[in-house]
């Protein structure tokens, strides 16, 4: 089946309110791609004037905790974010998991409260150098998504974002081969739980996409967007990326 493609930029630490001024670009240049599906996800204090500076784009978090409210001194709770304006809500990112501990039960938990909120989750799976030079990574990733992703949910509002942990902000990217191999994998684990719906679901790469190599990536079998980081800060670097998803 023919799935929309989706390519969703991650600020991750970057951006203060003079930067809307980019958001408003990148929104305005994506209308003239309708056929892809386009996200940003700053810093949670700029997610509300985001949203008021950019109606009708998909404004979405980079976290959320697994509960809706509580003594959780500095977390955001997923109804927060949908309370803001939130579309969206990437869980699991290889930065969470491996700078603070977050385990696949961990990443399910806010999948889970994501879901429940109403929003959309991108939830992130990868495996770091060593294990891809040890000829691991797809035995690695396939427990990453068995222990990480919920057992009920709508197969549009949950991407699965592979991202090799080796390949974020480094300039290394593994080959399309490499890509297509690790997407047929995880839609392969998806199938077997979840039959049909599998093919609905969303699978994005993630790590170091540009506008030079977005084309090639993103026609891959089986790679359906891509989560962008550094790449997704200005338009002029972000456009391309969503043009090339487009000529596909």
């Amino acid at each position: 089946m023919a799935r929309r493609k989706y390519v969703v930029g991650n600020w991750k630490m970057n951006g203060l309110t003079g930067a809307l001024a980019e958001a408003q670009a990148i929104f305005a240049a994506a209308a003239d791609h309708p056929g892809v599906d386009v996200a940003i996800c700053p810093p949670f204090t700029l997610i509300g004037p985001m949203v008021a500076a950019a109606p009708g784009g998909a404004v979405g978090g980079q976290d959320c905790h697994s509960a809706a409210s509580g003594a959780f001194t500095g977390a955001v709770a997923a109804p927060m974010l949908a309370d803001i304006g939130a579309r969206v809500v990437i869980v699991g990112h290889s930065e969470r998991r491996e700078g603070c501990g977050e385990s696949d039960a961990d990443v399910r938990a806010k999948a889970e409260a994501g879901l429940a909120a109403g929003l959309a989750v991108i939830l992130c799976v990868g495996e770091p150098r060593a294990v891809r030079e040890s000829g691991g990574a797809i035995e690695f990733v396939l427990s990453q998504i068995a222990g990480s992703v919920p057992d009920d949910f709508d197969p549009l509002r949950l991407a699965i974002a592979y991202e090799p942990i080796w390949a974020i902000g480094t300039g290394l990217v593994p080959t399309v081969a490499d890509v297509a191999a690790m997407h047929g994998a995880i839609r392969g684990a998806l199938a077997a739980r979840f039959g049909d719906a599998a093919e609905e679901m969303r699978i994005l790469y993630g790590g170091s996409v540009n506008g030079d190599n977005a084309a090639e990536l993103l026609g891959a079998r089986d790679v359906d967007g891509a989560l962008v980081g550094g790449a997704s800060l200005t338009a002029a670097k972000f456009v391309p990326i969503v043009a090339a998803a487009a000529s596909l």
